[in-house]
Parts: C-alpha cells; sequence; structure tokens
C-alpha cells in the first residue's frame, strides 16, 4: 500500500495500462451498472434529497479537505476536524487522503509536463479522466510526498482501510431507509432507495465532476495567469465542484484556500471554508496576496500589446 520509491516519476505509455482485471476496474463497472436501478426502483423525493446532502457533503470534504487541506496546507484546522475531512473524503471512493494528495502534490511539480501521470495535454482525455485511476501502477501512497500528514496513524488507517467508510455509508443509508418505511411509510422510501440516490449516484455523480477538473480544466477555458502548464479557468467545472474549476488562477497560487480570486467566481468551498472559520472550526485561511493580483495585470497588458 506505502512505498518509499519515486514509482510515479516516471509514466510512460508502456508501463501504463489500465487494469481491466483489477478490483477498481470492477468496482468502477459495477458503480456505474447499478445506475441503472433508478428505471426499475420507485421515485422517492427523500431519496433524492439523500443524493444531493451526500453530493454536497462528500464534494466539499474532496475540494476543501482532500485538495485545499492535505494536498496544499491552504487553511488549519485541528485533528478531529482533519479526521473529519479525512473520513468524509474516503466515503467519495476515491481512495484515502494521503493517496490522494500525494498523487495530487506530484501533478503540481510535473503539471502537464512527461512526468504528470494525469495530464490531457500529453496523454489525452481519456487517461486524464479515469484511466490513470485503473493503472495498478499508481496504486500505491508515495509517503516521500506526504510526510506531513503521514505521521497520523488515524489517517493511515484511512488509507490502507479506504472502502471502510463507503461501506459504512451505505449500510448507514440503507438502516435510515428501513426505518423511515417503517416509521413514515407515507414518504414511500425504502432502504434501496436510500442507496441508490444517496450513495450509488451520488458517488458516480462526484466521481465525474472531480475526474472533470484533471480533463477539462487543462484544455477548455481561460487563462489569466501565465503558469508553466495550460490550466485555465473554467466556470462550468467551477459550478460543478464547488470552486475547483477555477484552476488557473489554482495553479498559479495553490496555497491559496481561495480559488475564485474574484467575488464573481463562485467558490462555495472557500465560502464554507469562511463561515467554519467564524465558528473556530478552521483558520488561517491562505488568500492571494496583492501581488497575485498585480501580476495579473501584467500578464493582462502583455496579451494586449501581444494582440492590438
Amino acid at each position: 500500500m506505502y512505498t518509499s520509491k519515486t514509482s510515479t516519476d516516471a509514466p510512460n505509455a508502456a508501463s501504463d495500462r489500465v487494469n481491466f482485471k483489477g478490483f477498481s476496474f470492477l468496482g468502477l463497472v459495477l458503480m456505474h451498472l447499478a445506475c441503472l436501478l433508478v428505471f426499475w426502483l420507485d421515485f422517492s423525493w427523500t431519496a433524492l434529497a439523500a443524493y444531493l446532502v451526500m453530493l454536497v457533503l462528500r464534494t466539499f470534504a474532496l475540494t476543501a479537505g482532500f485538495h485545499r487541506y492535505f494536498s496544499h496546507r491552504s487553511f488549519q484546522t485541528g485533528r478531529l476536524f482533519q479526521f473529519v475531512l479525512g473520513w468524509l473524503g474516503t466515503a467519495a471512493m476515491q481512495r484515502g487522503p494521503l493517496w490522494w494528495a500525494a498523487h495530487h502534490r506530484h501533478h503540481h511539480a510535473h503539471s502537464d509536463a512527461e512526468n504528470d501521470i494525469h495530464s490531457p495535454v500529453t496523454r489525452g482525455f481519456w487517461w486524464s479522466h479515469v484511466g490513470w485511476i485503473l493503472c495498478r501502477r499508481y496504486d500505491e501512497t508515495n509517503l516521500r510526498l506526504i510526510p506531513d500528514f503521514a505521521k497520523y496513524p488515524e489517517l493511515r488507517w484511512l488509507d490502507r482501510f479506504f472502502l471502510v467508510p463507503p461501506l459504512l455509508l451505505a449500510l448507514t443509508l440503507y438502516g435510515a431507509g428501513v426505518w423511515l418505511n417503517a416509521t413514515f411509510p407515507a414518504l414511500q422510501t425504502t432502504g434501496l432507495q436510500m442507496v441508490l440516490y444517496g450513495f450509488v449516484l451520488s458517488t458516480v455523480t462526484l466521481y465525474h465532476t472531480t475526474f472533470c477538473v484533471n480533463s477539462l480544466t487543462h484544455v477548455f477555458g481561460r487563462r489569466r495567469f501565465l503558469t508553466g502548464d495550460q490550466s485555465r479557468n473554467n466556470a462550468m467545472v467551477a459550478l460543478l465542484t464547488m470552486g475547483e474549476g477555477w484552476h488557473n488562477n489554482h495553479h498559479f497560487y495553490p496555497a491559496s484556500a481561495r480559488q475564485g480570486f474574484y467575488w464573481w467566481e463562485v467558490d462555495m468551498t472557500w465560502w464554507t471554508l469562511r463561515m467554519l472559520a467564524w465558528f473556530g472550526i478552521v483558520s488561517h485561511l491562505h488568500t492571494p496576496p496583492a501581488h497575485v493580483y498585480a501580476q495579473r495585470t501584467r500578464v493582462t497588458s502583455q496579451a494586449a500589446q501581444n494582440h492590438p
């Protein structure tokens, strides 16, 4: 599960192949096939509400937790809420926080270069969207890339037993559906409906909204800053991911907890973090310093001079 080797330093087409016999591929296929149950099970407004709640909660855990906190340390929090973010993010079935953050730090170190393990610029849409996740070569967590959080045993436990949180979530939703059916039959909600909407459909939705950050925001959108890669700001992806689509902003100044640098750039993760800061749950929210905005002005001026 863990490695100290630089196994992600030199991806290449010869060794980077989808493992069609692996657990990850089988699980991904089964999750997508399970979505078809929506045509057989009756509709439930309560189950739909569970879909929305589970989607938003786990999206936030990935965007604020796995990305802005574990990967970039753009804010501070206590050990308890750190574990909550780790648990909820792991419940999204995108492995554990150490695995996720280590691979993301590697991406920033080699963004859109030959060694970037999921660049759409060098590897194409399919590989950057989902193919790399299904490659056995990237199953391990390189702890050398995440030593600041690898020291916590509870986070290492989440990485090792990354199937426990999603399994418990599915069982909890099923139990809630059984209880609702017995206690409030007028809601017409069953355990299977709650699992289908609250777990299966929301997880598959979250797969693809998250994966779009890798596959789309290095190809489609606008570039405000000159970076060493092809990162772009994409408003649609930002809306789907609670702010992760402002990717050119992020790659220019990844230490910021705020990725929508201007008020009109919708960043619900940032707004939620600010609310949590009011209650003292998080603190030291990093924001772009003045020189970042000045750099944007210089880049805009340069572009205008080049295109009179």
